[in-house]
């Protein structure tokens, strides 16, 4: 019987930057290529302002679709305003949307871009203008989907703007964020999460999946959810440019299939978002992003 699994891209959709800028334009078209002809891949559908309106302040939303910003938040976005890097942003997050609808109705979705965990209620931060998994939360506990859900955010950097924005969830219980990240890279300020572990510079595979499986995995287990936001992030391979951990694309699969067992074994729905990943070699950051629906349709295939 074939798979019920799809994924989701906005690599259809471009937004116009200067010449030599550092975002990695390149992945998105390079996952959905090296993906083809495994599983159905679907454009993003937009999401509604509405839906960003339930983490983000509605007003500062408004400005932004306006483009009344300035400078400062612009650089602190690190991407010019444009109505098409408004779109774009709101097109990454509509496919984290689709991909929730799918994880509760076949066990997994998968979204080829998303995991924009930086994004504050009213605060745009490091290529993220609003909190996909900020958002899907509070719909999946608005719409009583989901009682606890958590969020495991396996970027190099820190889930700043998730932990700010679901302060109130996590204090009743509801959401449980946890971050392995490194201690000494951006966000230079961190949030509090659900539990934060912050491990130091040049982490290899061996210690990486060590704390993953001795300490991440336990506390899932302890809070257990009913859904797992899973944050995938290439960035924490040798070689990034703002990473500072030293994994394998080996390690990076093994962290993957972990994850995906232990939402098997727990019987939850499961998320998963692209996150960042900025390595000299483009070719690294393809395939560790891609690894991770190569992984999903192993585990749970």
């Amino acid at each position: 019987m074939p798979h019920p699994f799809r994924a989701y891209s906005p690599a259809d959709f471009g937004f116009p930057l200067p010449e030599g800028h550092r975002f990695p334009y390149y992945k998105y078209a390079g996952v959905r290529e090296r993906l083809t002809g495994l599983l159905p891949i679907l454009s993003t559908p937009q999401l509604r302002w509405a839906d960003a309106g339930r983490a983000h302040d509605p007003l500062w939303l408004r400005r932004w679709r306006r483009g009344e910003v300035d400078r400062r938040e612009q650089r602190e976005f690190g991407l010019p305003w444009s109505p098409e890097v408004v779109t774009r942003a709101l097109r990454a997050a509509g496919g984290s949307l689709a991909a929730l609808h799918d994880a509760q109705s076949v066990g997994w979705g998968a979204n080829l871009a998303g995991g924009t965990h930086h994004a504050f209620h009213d605060r745009a931060e490091g290529f993220c203008l609003v909190n996909d998994a900020a958002i899907l939360t509070r719909i999946a506990l608005d719409r009583g989907t989901a009682r606890r859900v958590a969020t495991l955010d396996l970027d190099v950097h820190q889930g700043n703007g998730t932990a700010s924005i679901l302060a109130p969830e996590m204090a009743a219980g509801t959401a449980f964020t946890l971050s392995i990240h490194g201690e000494r890279n951006y966000p230079f300020r961190k949030e509090r999460s659900s539990l934060d572990l912050g491990l130091g510079d040049g982490v290899t595979d061996a210690d990486y999946l060590d704390v993953l499986r001795r300490e991440a995995l336990p506390a899932l287990d302890a809070y257990r959810p009913d859904l797992l936001l899973y944050l995938a992030g290439a960035d924490v391979l040798a070689g990034d440019r703002f990473g500072r951990f030293a994994l394998s694309v080996d390690g990076v699969r093994e962290r993957n299939r972990a994850v995906f067992r232990w939402a098997q074994a727990a019987g939850i729905p499961i998320v998963t978002m692209m996150a960042g990943g900025y390595n000299h070699d483009h070719a690294l950051t393809i395939e560790a992003h891609a690894s991770v629906v190569l992984d999903g349709l192993e585990v749970l295939g």
